[in-house]
């Protein structure tokens, strides 16, 4: 069993990210102990958008094609349209996302997160939830979606909006305590 407080914690985002998809789980993480690092294209600070026009600024850690998967324990993909659009086709951060399923370790997704999921490829007969808007998305890649605040499978935790982060947020500290996944 792991102790959040030794975890190291990766949010891949882009400019477009859904506000409080980033910043609640980047703050409670915190809050809960783990060192927590945001990663961008090109590692430069991100701005985000708060439900119906742009929002906040976010500073960058570093650049998505300087992580390693072997540095964490997870990773948090925050939802928003815009975000995991540009996200899906960016090479490294397809690299990190696959890396982090091939390796069992914790990958949460939230909103339209899942997007990335339907990328990588990693949805076929798994359980999960999104936001209602890529159900289709999520099915047609081969998912089993579900109406509900969030959804572990296997390690791979989803969540359909905002209104979910409190369970969204309390299920990575879980998992991240867990350990590794078999899949």
């Amino acid at each position: 069993m792991a102790d959040i407080h030794d975890a190291r914690i990766l949010i891949l985002a882009a400019n477009g990210f859904e506000q409080s998809e980033l910043t609640v789980p980047r703050d409670e993480l915190r809050k809960a102990g783990a060192k927590v690092n945001v990663a961008t294209p090109d590692g430069k600070p991100i701005r985000g958008w708060n439900h119906t026009d742009w929002g906040e600024t976010v500073e960058a850690d570093l650049r998505i094609a300087d992580t390693k998967v072997e540095d964490y324990q997870a990773m948090v993909l925050p939802g928003g349209q815009i975000n995991p659009d540009l996200l899906r086709v960016n090479p490294d951060a397809m690299r990190r996302v696959t890396g982090f399923l091939n390796s069992g370790k914790v990958v949460a997704a939230i909103c339209h997160g899942p997007w990335l999921l339907v990328e990588a490829d990693a949805l076929r007969g798994r359980r999960v939830t999104s936001y209602k808007s890529i159900r289709k998305d999520v099915e047609n890649a081969g998912g089993d979606w579900v109406d509900e605040e969030v959804v572990v499978d296997n390690g791979v935790i989803t969540s359909r909006s905002p209104d979910d982060l409190p369970a969204f947020v309390a299920k990575i500290i879980e998992e991240v305590r867990e350990g590794r996944h078999t899949r």
